[in-house]
């Protein structure tokens, strides 16, 4: 997950992988038609005829997918990442400028190549977030889940599993479409997808020993305002008779083989999900230079240019604990507390692609008001610093 922050930054044949398998996904989206259920029919009574579905083995196989998956992807590097900002206290060079005080000039060149840098350090998080996601559709029983994450309990909860998660936004959206066609209900759903890129231990972790605690402490009282705020406040324009349209894309999983539903519904979430997101992706990175002026003494403690990096951080796409070498390299150049506290709190919460893959569960205006809503949440934070004379 972090390489590229550690000194790894070879091409393996891991990430030539990643891309293969994104690319196989965007082929599948512009296929009129899939043969999936006779290829997956064919596996199944091969491999897994012999795994009839259940409850309780829907539920095993799930938590233990989460909990080896986690290890992998989210505890194990973190962890070792965290000794790491501890002695070195750095993470590396900002993934959207590397040491430099501004991105490449918009080129097709530029969106490959952050592309290429973004997707070495999410794809092994959006398979597992996508694997997790069809998981809640497929394997969980769906009355005892909207049951569990019913009213402000359900928010709680919903936090107390985000905060070992550790995804980054869009890594966590199939898992927040996967609660919401289920009908767990929008609030948890959202206060989950939140509270995974903003609360995140580790990024906390890696933000006090990079930018100081000071900056942690900033980042942990307004995040939590910010998940429970903008999460219930997003989930009262969810109307009752909302129905997702993917809610209609029920596995039938009565007769089938436990793992065969299961991948079929990993299939059918990452073909809806994928495609659209790596394109926004390359677009995003290719025009980055429009998000992220140059720095120069005469603007970097504008108030102004807060605003402009609170909206910038609100539609950019970074890995999971991304803004804090952005941040780092931008103060190396002079940038002001105000604007690196707004990117502080926008550049995790939500982004352009995240948004866009949970608008296949939600209405537009749910999610105008999460992204206007985590722009000024990125205003209070810059105000609040630039009170506190945080530099």
């Amino acid at each position: 997950m972090l390489n590229r922050r550690c000194g790894q930054s070879a091409v393996t044949k891991y990430d030539y992988t990643a891309i293969a398998v994104l690319i196989a996904l965007m082929v599948l989206a512009a296929a009129e038609k899939f043969p999936r259920d006779k290829l997956l029919s064919a596996l199944g009574g091969i491999v897994f005829r012999f795994a009839r579905p259940s409850v309780w083995g829907g539920i095993a196989f799930f938590f233990a997918l989460a909990i080896i998956g986690l290890f992998y992807v989210k505890w194990s590097p973190y962890y070792a990442t965290a000794f790491v900002a501890a002695q070195d206290h750095t993470l590396g060079a900002s993934i959207v400028s590397g040491n430099l005080p501004a991105a490449p000039e918009v080129s097709l060149q530029a969106g490959v190549a952050y592309s290429i840098a973004y997707f070495k350090e999410i794809w092994q998080a959006l398979l597992l977030g996508l694997a997790l996601g069809a998981g809640i559709k497929v394997l969980l029983p769906r009355a005892r889940l909207k049951q569990f994450f019913a009213g402000w309990k359900g928010s709680l909860r919903a936090t107390g599993f985000a905060i070992p998660s550790m995804m980054c936004t869009c890594c966590g959206a199939p898992i927040a479409v996967g609660m919401i066609e289920t009908g767990a209900g929008a609030s948890s759903a959202l206060v989950y997808w939140l509270a995974n890129p903003v609360l995140n231990p580790a990024a906390l972790v890696f933000i006090g020993f990079v930018l100081g605690w000071q900056w942690a402490a900033l980042r942990l009282v307004v995040g939590l305002a910010l998940v429970f705020v903008i999460a219930n406040l997003a989930a009262r324009f969810v109307s009752p008779d909302w129905k997702p349209p993917g809610s209609a894309i029920r596995p039938d999983k009565t007769n089938r083989p436990l793992l065969l539903a299961w991948s079929d519904g990993f299939l059918r979430l990452a073909v809806r999900l994928v495609p659209e997101y790596a394109a926004l992706v390359f677009a995003l990175g290719m025009t980055r230079a429009w998000f992220f002026p140059e720095l120069t003494p005469a603007i970097s403690h504008s108030f102004w240019l807060a605003t402009v990096l609170a909206a910038a951080g609100t539609l950019f796409v970074i890995p999971t604990a991304g803004e804090v070498p952005i941040i780092q390299v931008l103060q190396q150049f002079g940038l002001g507390g105000a604007g690196a506290a707004a990117l502080l709190i926008t550049l995790p919460a939500v982004s352009l692609p995240s948004l866009a893959m949970l608008g296949r569960a939600l209405p537009m205006r749910v999610l105008i008001v999460l992204g206007f809503g985590t722009f000024v949440f990125g205003l209070f934070a810059a105000a609040g610093a630039a009170t506190l004379g945080l530099s």
